[in-house]
């Protein structure tokens, strides 16, 4: 992964609710850097709450990239994001600063530290909506089943829940004639990478993310939501099934209460850290983790400048 002749990209990752956002504005501070999202939610305006976006204060003391650049109801394939953090990186590296890609989207991540050639497939919205309506009909997972059959590798990186990227999968594989898997190439990475895992026992973030979900509904959760809908945005947009997003409208159609709404944000987030480890495991020799208590910020920094030192 290292290599003398490549410019430096630190990565931070972690699971939701572990602190990833605090840490890294602290850290670009030390280390002259600035930071590229790698959190698929936080590309879209309007929605701050919910996705847990850096505040303010946070946006002005560190400058960031890929934040709040889209419209919610448009549609950012992973070949849309290589390309504009490719752009992102070469900015920060033009102004001799270090670029620090923070977030916890697995297939963001993985696209940059393997080297990911992915071809940008036009969406086809007949087939698409064929593939959906089958979806939604005989189920996610369902689905996922047939993908699985035809594509084993595509299915594997795809979590059965997620109707959206199943349906992707099997519309380019329609459209081409090819896999989707074999259409994903893998290329030489194109810049030196090191990997920082944060981790925090697994109780410990549960109790994080119940905190976090009782402070989004003190903040205003359930007025930012309202706001998207006032603009007219389809309740079918991607980016409003995010979760708390999906389980506020809900409320609004009259299906739950704030209450089940909470338990619901509770239970997905819960099973999401869990799916995250599939994509930072524990044991990946790639990976240098650090648990966040005691605070290890110095140790972290010992760590970059020695990697940054090598050249």
């Amino acid at each position: 992964m290292n290599s003398k002749n490549k410019q430096h990209v630190l990565i931070i990752v972690g699971p939701t609710a572990v602190g990833k956002t605090d840490f890294s504005v602290r850290l670009a501070g030390l280390i002259n850097g600035e930071i590229i999202s790698a959190d698929s939610r936080l590309l879209y305006k309007g929605m701050d709450i919910g996705t847990a976006k850096p505040s303010k204060e946070q946006l002005e003391k560190v400058k960031h990239h890929l934040v709040d650049i889209a419209e919610p109801q448009d549609t950012w394939s992973l070949a849309k994001y290589n390309e504009h953090v490719k752009r992102a990186i070469a900015s920060v590296h033009s102004r001799g600063r270090l670029p620090i890609l923070v977030g916890g989207t697995g297939q963001y991540v993985r696209s940059l530290l393997e080297g990911w050639d992915i071809p940008e497939v036009a969406p086809d919205m007949a087939i698409r909506h064929v593939l959906e309506t089958w979806g939604k009909e005989i189920g996610a997972r369902e689905l996922h089943k047939k993908l699985q059959i035809v594509d084993p590798k595509a299915a594997g990186m795809n979590d059965p829940d997620n109707l959206r990227r199943t349906v992707r999968a099997l519309e380019v594989m329609f459209l081409t004639g090819y896999r989707f898997s074999d259409q994903r190439l893998k290329d030489v990475p194109l810049h030196n990478y090191k990997v920082i895992g944060l981790t925090r026992p697994r109780n410990e973030l549960y109790q994080r993310v119940d905190e976090r979900i009782e402070s989004m509904f003190v903040d205003g959760f359930v007025q930012e939501v309202e706001d998207l809908l006032s603009k007219g945005i389809p309740l079918e947009t991607h980016s409003l099934s995010a979760i708390g997003y999906s389980e506020v409208i809900r409320y609004f159609q009259g299906e739950i209460s704030l209450e089940e709404a909470k338990v619901l944000m509770r239970k997905k987030t819960r099973n999401f850290i869990r799916k995250q480890t599939n994509w930072f495991k524990p044991d990946d020799p790639c990976i240098e983790w650090f648990e966040m208590e005691p605070d290890p910020t110095d140790r972290i920094r010992s760590s970059v400048t020695k990697w940054l030192s090598k050249g």
